[in-house]
């Protein structure tokens, strides 16, 4: 079988070229539509397989080029391509007269399968007795595309396993180098200032405060740390029970209480919710904690950190509110990221690692956290996490 190649990406031609020469066909390659045209006028193909965005013409137009060619209209066409964003883009390459839509990357085997049963199709329009051994061939095709396909994802998943641990091995070298500067420094030149002798009892006692904080500022960052190196991306290793939200939420209010004091900041509570959700209630406090204590540093001296419940479809949905700062344009997009807020906060200081744990632990149990800005000034923190039905105790 000779195949026509239809694509503006050389290695992609190359790789497809690759393959169908050691299957046993030969090809021909094109870059874009205006030149498959041109080739196809002049030599005989079997089959055609083309990309969809290409400069000067696309497959979209390829495809009806090649249909209204009184001598190319019956030429079997697969489209292969990564433009898939809906079942509306697979719809229009059909009716514009691809016999088959793959999304890359799939398996070369589908790629393949998908051209023979283009060509059985073409060749059985004469031949209404063959209809019968085509569905046969479909059916058993199908069964192979599904198990190649999922044999396809386990090694996607397996792949992006082990980049996330590859990651996390770089951030954490990254959290020792880069997070502790700050305290670090404090440490030292109050130790500098106190063996020097030069210090009043005033200073002594702010340098006292300096030094606490400083202390256990690093002790946090280093238990955050170690929680990021720790979490597992098998997910299956994190159980699921059924959860109170609104327990979880006491119980990092009453976690942050102290810290919210130290800032002169409270916190209002919502209504207590008889709603359950799924994940390990543990893991949800600190991550409540985490973002509680954010929502503190964004706080001015006597504001007070709102919460709010409801109900949105099957997710609960908690609404964090704080009053006194808000974060950078240019930092906003990338607010739940490791090193995303390098400036010093003010009155509450640096954010740490605290928005990057709660985000991981959230994302945990299929739940999610975003952050926007407030004219007051401020930001609203909002949490979703899917209701849980009772069966038992366990998910």
């Amino acid at each position: 079988m000779k195949i026509a190649i239809v694509d503006d990406i050389a290695t992609n031609r190359e790789l497809l070229r690759e393959r169908f020469e050691a299957a046993g066909h030969t090809t021909i390659e094109a870059a874009d539509g205006v030149e498959a045209l041109q080739i196809l006028a002049s030599e005989k193909v079997d089959a055609v397989v083309s990309d969809i965005l290409m400069p000067r013409m696309d497959g979209y137009r390829l495809c009806h080029e090649i249909r209204t060619n009184d001598q190319l209209r019956d030429l079997p066409i697969v489209i292969y391509s990564s433009t898939y964003n809906s079942p509306s883009d697979e719809k229009l390459a059909l009716s514009l007269g691809a016999d088959k839509y793959l999304q890359k990357p799939a398996p070369f085997e589908s790629i393949l399968i998908a051209l023979r049963e283009a060509v059985a199709m073409s060749h059985t329009a004469a031949r209404p007795e063959v209809w019968k051994e085509v569905e046969v061939l479909k059916e058993y095709s199908d069964r192979l595309v599904a198990k190649l396909e999922e044999r396809n994802i386990e090694l996607a998943e397996a792949n992006e396993r082990l980049m996330i641990l590859d990651s996390a091995k770089a951030e954490f070298l990254g959290i020792i180098s880069h997070e502790f500067r700050t305290p670090l420094c404090s440490l030292i030149n109050t130790g500098e200032l106190i063996l020097d002798g030069i210090c009043s009892p005033e200073d002594l006692k702010e340098l006292r405060v300096a030094f606490e904080r400083s202390r256990l500022r690093i002790l946090s960052i280093l238990d955050d740390a170690l929680f990021l190196a720790r979490i597992d991306v098998n997910r299956e290793r994190f159980g699921s029970t059924l959860v109170s939200l609104s327990a979880v939420l006491v119980r990092a209010i009453e976690s942050t209480t102290e810290f919210g004091e130290s800032r002169h900041v409270t916190f209002a509570m919502p209504s207590a919710s008889p709603d359950l959700v799924a994940g390990d209630e543990e893991l949800l406090v600190r991550a409540f904690h985490s973002l509680l204590e954010t929502a503190v540093k964004f706080s001015e001296e006597g504001e007070t950190v709102r919460l709010a419940q409801e109900v949105v479809a099957d997710s609960l949905v908690v609404i964090l509110e704080s009053h006194g700062r808000t974060i950078s344009t240019a930092a906003l997009p990338r607010f739940f990221e490791i090193f995303s807020i390098e400036e010093t906060l003010t009155p509450g200081g640096d954010l740490g690692l605290g928005p990057p744990v709660a985000y991981r632990i959230l994302s945990l149990f299929g739940a999610s956290v975003s952050v926007v800005n407030l004219d007051s000034p401020g930001i609203r923190l909002t949490i979703s996490i899917r209701k849980a039905v009772p069966s038992g105790g366990r998910l």
